[in-house]
């Protein structure tokens, strides 16, 4: 759009001093809607909650419940509606609590703007921006929304997400635009979701949310990303289950039919076998799981923006990892400015101030260093000309600058490409300029080794002379350079991290270091820390190799120095080729594309914007040991879902297969319908403190993953003990208390019920059951379920449900049986570990 109808949009441009006023940006935030792209929009809960009856099995239900009234079955009608309203409510209020619960998380970590208002900068939330915003960009931050720039200095943005252009281009105030330019290409115009690399700018907003040109592209998005191993696995799941199901399904109605049982009342029996096999709360538990997962780790100060990511860090097994602020403390000083002779120089420190000081993108904790450092020169008598903004692949940045005598390019940056750029040096005598030979330059480089093998951090400083009339820094000047010295740098590593990285390595997780810096320097860390360098590779060794051999090598290595971005990423990539779950933690601009690659991208609260919105997950504190208890709680929220699954899918398998055999054996259905699905509601209800549940120390100590084998291996083995006591309940309901219909039901029902309480105080610990203990809400519900499901055919519902009072020495025998099961299914379940163990998931 031209920025004459731009503004035209607009009932009252705004000052650029004083911005809109907070009456003014809540009319267009009515008029214009947060500034949010979504390529769905939430329905409303009403929406929701009936949407959750589109489910197939539930559908079935409700439509055979209604045939059921009809043919006069009221009762039937009545309790199977009632039983399904009130699983697929639980399942609703549990999952929208635990969705509300993740929001407010992510909102306490979104990217947020400097915006003035009412002519006050203050930070606002990106949603909260409308048309008319006058907002303040600076290095690393993410553009908000479509603007128009009104001012600028050194200002240039990486607009690559729109344009596929690899290189930041300059943005600048202009007052003419082609109405037909694409906004992105416009000098004057920048877009959202790109991102600021250099400079800063003061830019009015023009267009937000969907009416952006990202909105634009992401309103024609239909491609859903790939999905995650988390949402592998539950998929995996859902189709083991829909497959024994079905079998099951359709032998009971194979039967029935051949036994001329009246047809609805088969197909009622069959459809709620196909619901109890099927544990309904899964996505509930799953969400429940992951959310308190969230809240906990909130507490250990890890923020979780995408929740299935909880599982992929509990499943991780290679960390890669910068070194700067989380292997060491952050708190660069500089300690040395040595010229090319090796002695203390005022003219190296006045370069390398000029340079950081004049440098208007994002500067690093060497930057800081150097403009922190005591006795800086004096520079009022310079002026800034130009400058040629760091980036990722040059490794360095330069300024111009002038002091009415001469005007210098000085240029700071990686040792190696300073000294491949010069080709004089600057002795200790001023002014005295000598040719840079062999013989300098391998003096030059042996300096440069001993201070990195030393673990201290090491810049060049180089400069040249150029004419009065050079009014701008390119790239190309960067050439013919005088080296003028060394700026040394003393970065500790930190005090926790050493005890953070046994923690890591000993819980699973593999550490490999990705870094810009030296590696005789990251050595000298490594072995402070104790973290043991199997290989090392740097930049120009992984140039050298193409996809299959970085694969080949980056198992054996531990450290990968003096990396580009595009290397980072490849490193990721390598490793999830080789079938590893990475996770990478970075903060800076370059770390967006690795940090999208990695199965869990991880960064921290003082990351630029670019990093934070990458990331999965928010670390407040830069510090491994706080990602390390995120790493626990991921591995107990993974262990608390894996426990329900394998919970339900034991206790369910085998009443189902013994239902199936029960229908050959008596002349009438085993169970009612509703009798069926009470059973079901029945333990859901018990299982709904799953999340709440503790989670034993050997779970943690090792990385884990879906492995839909091991659950149905564990159905198998554990299924066959209930079966079991269901066929010594049918001789003793059939041969010793001579049961007819509704005896059987009430005698089948109440050990049944009774069985898959107690079960889950074996099954949900590997261990002991006496010594690991289920959290008191956990021995609550299973205990309480387990009293109800004995008093019921007591109770005045009794009957209504199908249900009569057995005879007193039926409750005898049933204490006994399940004393008996108890040990039968531990004994088994001690058996399945020792035998399946190397395949444990």
């Amino acid at each position: 759009m031209p920025m004459e109808a731009a503004l035209a949009d607009k009932s009252t441009p705004p000052s650029p001093t004083r911005g809109l006023t907070t009456a003014e940006a809540a009319a267009r935030l009515a008029e214009y809607g947060p500034n949010l792209i979504a390529t769905h929009r939430r329905r409303r809960l009403v929406l929701e909650l009936l949407s959750r009856f589109g489910n197939p099995l539930v559908l079935v239900l409700l439509v055979a419940s209604g045939i059921s009234a009809l043919t006069g079955d009221v009762v039937s009608f009545i309790i199977i509606s009632i039983v399904v309203v009130i699983s697929v409510t639980l399942d609703f209020v549990q999952e929208y609590r635990a969705e509300q619960a993740a929001e407010s998380l992510k909102t306490s970590v979104a990217v947020r703007a400097s915006v003035i208002r009412d002519g006050i900068p203050r930070e606002l939330p990106v949603s909260e921006l409308v048309p008319g915003d006058m907002i303040f960009l600076s290095a690393g931050d993410l553009i908000p929304a479509d603007g128009r720039v009104v001012e600028a200095s050194d200002f240039f943005v990486n607009q690559a997400l729109l344009t596929g252009e690899p290189y930041p281009i300059e943005k600048h105030p202009s007052e003419t635009q082609d109405p037909d330019e694409v906004a992105a290409l416009a000098p004057n115009l920048v877009c959202m979701g790109t991102s600021v690399v250099s400079g800063s700018a003061l830019v009015e907003i023009q267009q937000t949310g969907a009416r952006t040109a990202l909105g634009e592209i992401a309103g024609t998005l239909k491609v859903k990303p790939p999905l995650t191993a988390f949402e592998q696995g539950t998929r995996a799941f859902g189709l083991m289950i829909m497959r024994i199901a079905a079998v099951l399904v359709l032998a009971v109605l194979v039967i029935n039919i051949a036994y001329h049982r009246p047809l609805l009342e088969s197909f009622l029996f069959a459809v709620a076998l196909a619901v109890g096999l099927t544990p309904s709360l899964l996505p509930m538990i799953v969400s429940v799981c992951l959310a308190r997962g969230a809240l906990r780790m909130a507490a250990k100060k890890v923020i979780v923006k995408r929740l299935a990511a909880i599982d992929d860090l509990g499943s991780m097994d290679v960390l890669c990892t910068d070194k700067t602020g989380t292997l060491t403390e952050a708190r660069i000083r500089l300690v040395q400015h040595l010229d090319a002779d090796g002695r203390d120089s005022d003219r190296v420190l006045l370069l390398a101030y000029l340079n950081s000081s004049f440098e208007t993108g994002i500067r690093s904790p060497l930057d800081e260093a150097i403009l922190q450092h005591e006795g800086h020169p004096s520079i009022e008598q310079w002026h800034k000309v130009d400058e040629v903004p760091f980036d990722f692949e040059r490794r360095r940045v330069s300024v111009l600058v002038d002091d009415g005598r001469s005007r210098l390019l000085i240029v700071k940056g990686a040792f190696e490409d300073i000294l491949r750029l010069s080709t004089r040096y600057e002795s200790s005598e001023p002014g005295s300029l000598h040719a840079l030979d062999a013989a300098m330059r391998k003096r030059l480089r042996e300096n440069f080794d001993e201070f990195s093998r030393e673990g201290l951090r090491v810049l060049g400083i180089a400069w040249r002379l150029v004419p009065p009339e050079h009014v701008h820094a390119l790239v190309n000047d960067e050439t013919e350079l005088v080296f003028a010295g060394f700026a040394i740098f003393v970065d500790p590593p930190k005090v926790s991290a050493a005890k953070a990285v046994r923690d890591l390595q000993g819980c699973g997780v593999t550490l490999k270091v990705v870094t810009g810096d030296n590696e005789l320097v990251t050595q000298h860390l490594c072995a402070q820390l104790g973290v043991k360098v199997e290989g090392v590779l740097t930049g120009a060794d992984i140039e050298r190799l193409d996809d299959p051999a970085l694969q080949a090598q980056v198992e054996r290595t531990t450290l990968f120095c003096r990396v580009t971005p595009v290397q980072k990423n490849r490193i990721i990539l390598a490793l999830k080729g080789r079938g590893r779950v990475v996770g990478f933690l970075g903060d800076g601009i370059n770390d967006a594309p690795p940090l999208h690659s990695a199965d869990v991208g991880l960064s921290v609260d003082s990351a630029v914007d670019v990093a934070k919105d990458a990331a999965d997950l928010i670390l407040l504190q830069s510090d491994l040991g706080v990602l390390y208890a995120g790493v626990l709680e991921g591995r107990r929220t993974l262990g608390n879902a894996m426990k329900y699954i394998m919970m339900a899918m034991s206790t369910n398998f085998g009443p189902m297969c013994s239902m199936v055999a029960a229908s050959l054996i008596v002349p009438f259905l085993p169970l009612l319908p509703e009798q069926v699905l009470l059973n079901n509601l029945l333990y859901d209800i018990s299982a709904l403190p799953i999340p709440m549940d503790n989670v034993d120390a050997e779970y943690l100590e090792r990385p884990r993953k879906w492995d839909m084998t091991f659950v149905r291996n564990f159905m198998i083995a554990m299924g066959p003990a209930l079966t079991g006591f269901d066929f010594l309940t049918f001789l003793l309901l059939l041969r010793v208390l001579h049961a007819q219909e509704m005896l059987f039901h009430t005698g089948w029902f109440m050990e049944q019920t009774v069985a898959q309480e107690l079960a889950i105080f074996v099954i949900r610990t590997r261990g002991n059951p006496l010594r690991s203990l289920p959290h008191p809400w956990l021995i609550t519900t299973v205990l309480g379920v387990a009293v109800l499901s004995v008093a019921l055919p007591l109770l005045p519902v009794g009957p209504y449900l199908g249900f009569g009072p057995p005879p007193p020495m039926f409750f005898v025998v049933l204490l006994v049986m399940m004393i008996a099961f108890l040990f039968v299914l531990e004994g088994l379940k001690r058996w399945f570990y020792s035998y399946f163990a190397s395949n444990e998931s």
